[in-house]
């Protein structure tokens, strides 16, 4: 058996002893709940009234919102829409809220739905650059952050370079980033880089 006293630091001690931090982290995941509600509802509003067919299987799968605490330590909500995971052929919208770090779009497609999208990513390479999207450069498809060795933003990716990413890996994910302090507007903007990624979807 140990005898070696577990401690806690004094600023440890004052947030142990301060409920309403925790209470307070509580109301403000429920708020981020509620944004991403009302965010796929514009959503599905705005795929129901566009001119953008995407596959059948794709839209027959509900949309999901999902949570945790532990995301490098932090919790995190994330709503996938639209979605659809099979092994080797991934579509999906991906919006997330990072804890102390910030909302993020990103779509995420390998395997077929990657090949019938490439060349027109490719080609809106400009507008991308443009818009403020960021190219995940890294082999694991499953991370989020926004380190150099996860992603770039366009303006410091060629067009040649972007082209191979593109192409040589087997999946691909284009990530818009918002900052937690444009909380007020951070529906409005979402929502307007989710068409821009929609869009990409054309045939």
């Amino acid at each position: 058996m140990s005898d070696a006293k577990v401690r806690l630091s004094q600023k440890e001690m004052e947030i142990a002893a301060n409920a309403e931090l925790i209470l307070t982290k509580n109301a403000i995941l429920k708020k981020v709940n509620l944004l991403l509600g009302n965010l796929l509802e514009n959503q599905r509003q705005y795929l129901e009234s566009g001119s953008i067919q995407l596959p059948s299987e794709v839209m027959q799968t509900s949309p999901k919102i999902s949570k945790g605490e532990n995301h490098n330590g932090l919790p995190y909500l994330i709503l996938d829409y639209p979605r659809y995971f099979e092994q080797d052929n991934i579509l999906a919208v991906r919006t997330m809220f990072w804890w102390g770090n910030f909302f993020s779009i990103t779509l995420h497609l390998s395997g077929r739905y990657k090949k019938m999208t490439e060349k027109k990513i490719i080609s809106s390479f400009s507008l991308l650059k443009e818009k403020g999207f960021y190219c995940c450069v890294n082999d694991d498809q499953w991370a989020h952050d926004f380190e150099k060795n996860n992603y770039l933003p366009l303006i410091e990716i060629s067009e040649p370079d972007f082209k191979h990413l593109i192409s040589d890996k087997s999946f691909l994910k284009l990530s818009g980033k918002l900052s937690l302090q444009k909380w007020d507007s951070a529906e409005e903007i979402l929502l307007n880089s989710f068409g821009q990624i929609i869009g990409l979807l054309a045939d």
